[in-house]
């Protein structure tokens, strides 16, 4: 082992006296007790399930209602988070994986508590592609393989064996079920284009396509649809889909058994249509839905009269909604937190809370300030916090860069970038050509220069943070997870002159390699984004790949990674931390036992300490 290629050296161990101290406040937003949006069954709504931290680690967690009382579902090593309820609230369904890999089956277990069984029998283990439960006992399971792509297995009432009744070597997966069972959707990408989907509709337990919606076939410009849910009544075959017909996504009501489609403008009540990209659900009687709206980092809730038209805002604070659905008496409950206050889940009729974890709270943080800047591509919107009490600047500072691409950042909580704040930085989050919110148009045009694309903006933003005295050049870092962690190395390599050090967590380093080892649907996705597969177009490939401008990167660089993770697997990883090694790079690497990040709140908060050590230890200090 060189000297430049060394394990992250642990911080020191508190004194004894020191163990009695308070914690930070930076380390007790992570530990603050906190709870998920929880779900509710659709015909039994008293019966709810939720995500918490409340064991340390994040599990699924039920909840009756009536009664108050509360239990934990799951209790894994690594922590669960995907579950499901049954529409009578009889069974929970979770997903069942090795220490984080994501591959693995459908477990279930009575409500009320008892022993964990196999949920679909047959099935052998693999990456979940979406779940469907009906009313009459109908499952429709979607799973995803190297060998077989996608395919779509549905047992029916009193069967023993599930049926396959799709298969396809694209990526796609299990939409929903109709009220009735007796309608299946199935969202794919049969056209090879893993960015925009297309909806098609079975007839159960014939199997038979009775509706196809592809607005991506054949067009110059693909656009993408999403199911968002069957009427929640019986009898009723409307099905609710998101479009992007006009750019951004708006919603249509299509009902595949009669062949028709209906196309639904939202206008405030002065006659302007919502600005942003919209979502919705059904309110259980079918009467309204509930729209989300998103625009340049926010979101906000509206109910929309499918008679009328009529569009009435739910009152919501400045911020983020992360999860909202509509009781049955017609109130809303929603998961809400901006920047600067910790997320609650409150109702809609008084804003009080609904459910919150016991335990303390987290403290506050900062708010953020809009930044636009004109970029190659357009103007790029940034979300910016300056450290409290340091002055005026320029500042020590570190670009978070969010993962996706197609995410986005947003004016919510964040423990991670908090605890930068506490630490005297100024943080800024970029979204950049790839991120969600701002239209189609941004969106997609990352595509095939993958990478340098979204660090063209960065780099704008960067001019900015440093020429508005934000920003110390010589003390600015490059961070991110997952895609952000990858343009965190894509940069250190192709823009080594911009910055001083560098964080990537669970990168893609070596994209050739990446993409051999990583699950299908992600290779589909690279298929997209790149224009072929590695063999097809290499020098695409070699101009995205960090690996490529490795020979460049000046600035200290540490790497965190999971061991079992399916979406930036390891080898690759350790390809590019080898030839940082061959160069004399100085680097340092955290390897933990986990996947594609951690669901334990102490192993979070370890590899925040390594980051906040190496920065420490690396970064210039100011004059």
């Amino acid at each position: 082992m060189s000297e430049n290629q060394q394990q992250t050296p642990e911080p020191a161990s508190p004194t004894p006296e020191a163990t009695t101290a308070p914690a930070a406040e930076w380390e007790q937003r992570f530990r603050a007790a906190r709870v998920g949006f929880p779900e509710w069954a659709e015909d039994a709504p008293d019966r709810s399930l939720f995500v918490s931290n409340a064991t340390g680690t994040y599990e699924v967690y039920a909840w009756d209602r009536s009664t108050g009382g509360q239990r934990q579902v799951t209790d894994r090593p690594n922590g669960t988070t995907d579950a499901v309820l049954s529409p009578d609230g009889e069974w929970i369904w979770w997903f069942d994986d090795k220490d984080g890999d994501e591959f693995g089956v459908w477990r279930r277990q009575p409500f009320a508590g008892g022993d964990d069984e196999t949920a679909v029998p047959g099935l052998e283990p693999s990456y979940p592609a979406g779940l469907a439960l009906g009313r009459d006992g109908t499952v429709a399971v979607g799973r995803s393989t190297d060998e077989h792509g996608t395919t779509i297995h549905v047992r029916r009432p009193g069967a023993e064996e599930p049926v396959e009744v799709y298969r396809h070597r694209e990526s796609g997966g299990v939409a929903d079920l109709s009220h009735d069972a007796k309608l299946l959707a199935v969202e794919h990408t049969e056209h090879g284009d893993a960015m925009h989907s297309a909806l098609r509709v079975l007839r159960l337990p014939e199997n038979a396509a009775v509706g196809e919606l592809d607005d991506a076939t054949g067009r110059e410009e693909p656009r993408g649809l999403s199911c968002l849910g069957f009427a929640p009544i019986a009898g009723d075959s409307r099905m609710l889909v998101a479009h992007q017909r006009r750019g951004r996504w708006e919603l249509l009501i299509w009902n595949p058994v009669e062949g028709t489609e209906e196309e639904l403008a939202l206008r405030l009540p002065d006659g302007t249509e919502l600005p942003g990209e919209v979502s919705a659900e059904w309110y259980p009687d079918a009467s309204a839905l509930l729209v989300e709206h998103t625009y340049q980092a926010r979101s906000e809730l509206y109910r929309y009269e499918l008679g009328s038209g009529a569009l009435t805002r739910v009152d919501t604070p400045a911020g983020t909604v992360s999860g909202a659905g509509a009781r049955p008496d017609g109130s809303v409950e929603y998961l809400w937190s901006s920047a600067a206050e910790p997320p609650a889940v409150r109702s809609s009729r008084d804003g009080s809370v609904v459910l919150a974890a016991p335990g303390p709270q987290a403290p506050p943080s900062l708010p953020v300030e809009d930044v636009w800047v004109d970029g190659p591509g357009g103007r790029v919107h940034a979300l910016v916090q300056r450290p409290a009490g340091t002055g005026d600047g320029p500042y020590p500072t570190i670009f978070e860069i969010h993962g996706g691409p197609t995410w986005h950042d947003s004016d919510a909580f964040a423990p991670g970038p908090a605890a930068w704040l506490d630490h005297g930085y100024a943080v800024v989050r970029v979204n950049y050509r790839g991120s969600t919110g701002y239209g189609q148009a941004w969106t997609d045009a990352l595509r095939e220069r993958v990478g340098l694309i979204e660090l063209e903006d960065i780099a704008a933003v960067r001019e900015w943070a440093v020429s508005s005295g934000l920003a110390d050049p010589d003390r600015l870092v490059l961070s991110g997870g997952s895609w952000g962690g990858y343009l965190t190395l894509l940069g250190l390599g192709s823009q080594p002159g911009l910055w001083s050090l560098g964080l990537a967590a669970v990168p893609v380093a070596d994209y050739v390699t990446a993409y051999q080892d990583e699950m299908e649907a992600l290779k589909a996705m690279d298929r997209t984004l790149i224009g072929g597969t590695p063999e097809e177009v290499p020098e695409r490939y070699a101009a995205s790949s960090p690996l490529t401008y490795v020979e460049e990167v000046r600035a200290p660089v540490y790497i965190s990674a999971g061991l079992n993770d399916p979406r930036c697997p390891i080898r690759q990883i350790e390809n590019y931390v080898d030839r940082l090694a061959e160069l004399g790079k100085p680097h340092e690497v955290y390897r933990y036992e986990a996947g594609h990040g951690s669901l334990v709140v102490e192993e979070r908060i370890k590899q925040l300490r390594l980051e906040l050590d190496f920065a420490e230890r690396n970064l210039k200090r100011a004059e």
